[in-house]
């Protein structure tokens, strides 16, 4: 992967609130190029809101955050840009039904095609599907995840892929376009505790390539800079969030 160029990520009083309440409040952040994130709280206390409020896919109702130096919420399509997210339910699920060589054929012709400079564009067609490779492979190494390794290879459809699995392969997806931000949802959902070690593992390596990272979890890792959110006495989906390390 390329040398370190992670976004830095900052929030002040950054808040959302939607239909049923606030689904966040009062989240501080400070968070250097390169950083892994951990958004720590049960089900239902806005952490998923939270991830995609500071990748610009949510716009935030009071406060302001900053990523790479892009603020939030006037610069939400350039947050974008810079950002990519890993599996998020019901945003960015994989296909079962597609295999992992067309998942990863798919997001390298998106990327190439909606992405890539116009001047890349017209170079040759054997030089465009040779730097398509190279960010195919440099993504699935970074994301330690190996096709070729799985019982039917690349043919291997994606309902087939154990948990662990589809992590890393929704991960080199999003490696692909080599974004500056990585986001995760529900990293440590239905896994086993050495599975969770593998998965923080992943997610640190992601993040000392220099790729910044905001993953949402149930226990966040030590020394992951941890925000933590909360459901209020009502159980409603208030969160506020207090920023520490683990």
């Amino acid at each position: 992967m390329d040398s370190p160029h992670g976004a830095a990520v900052t929030a002040e009083n950054f808040g959302l609130k939607g239909p049923r309440g606030w689904a966040f409040r009062g989240v501080r952040l400070d968070a250097p190029p390169g950083s892994l994130v951990a958004i720590e709280g049960p089900s239902g206390s806005g952490r998923t809101c939270l991830l995609l409020a500071l990748t610009g896919r949510m716009r935030p109702t009071e406060g302001h955050a900053e990523v790479g130096g892009l603020r939030l919420p006037r610069r939400m399509a350039a947050v974008r840009g810079i950002s990519a997210l890993g599996p998020v339910p019901g945003v960015s699920d994989l296909d079962p039904a597609l295999t992992v060589s067309e998942h990863l054929r798919e997001r390298a012709l998106l990327q190439r095609r909606f992405a890539g400079s116009p001047r890349a564009m017209l170079r040759p067609r054997t030089e465009r599907a040779a730097e398509a490779r190279r960010r195919i492979d440099a993504a699935l190494a970074a994301a330690g995840f190996s096709p070729d390794d799985l019982p039917k290879g690349p043919r291997t459809p994606v309902r087939d892929l154990e948990r662990l699995e589809s992590l890393r392969l929704s991960v080199a997806l999003a490696l692909i376009g080599r974004p500056r931000l990585l986001a995760v949802d529900d990293t440590d959902l239905k896994l086993s505790d050495s599975e969770r070690a593998e998965a923080w593992k992943l997610l640190r390596a992601v993040a000392d390539g220099g790729t910044t990272v905001i993953a949402v979890c149930s226990q966040a890792p030590a020394g992951a800079i941890t925000i933590r959110t909360c459901e209020n006495e009502k159980g409603a989906a208030d969160a506020f969030a207090k920023t520490g390390r683990a």
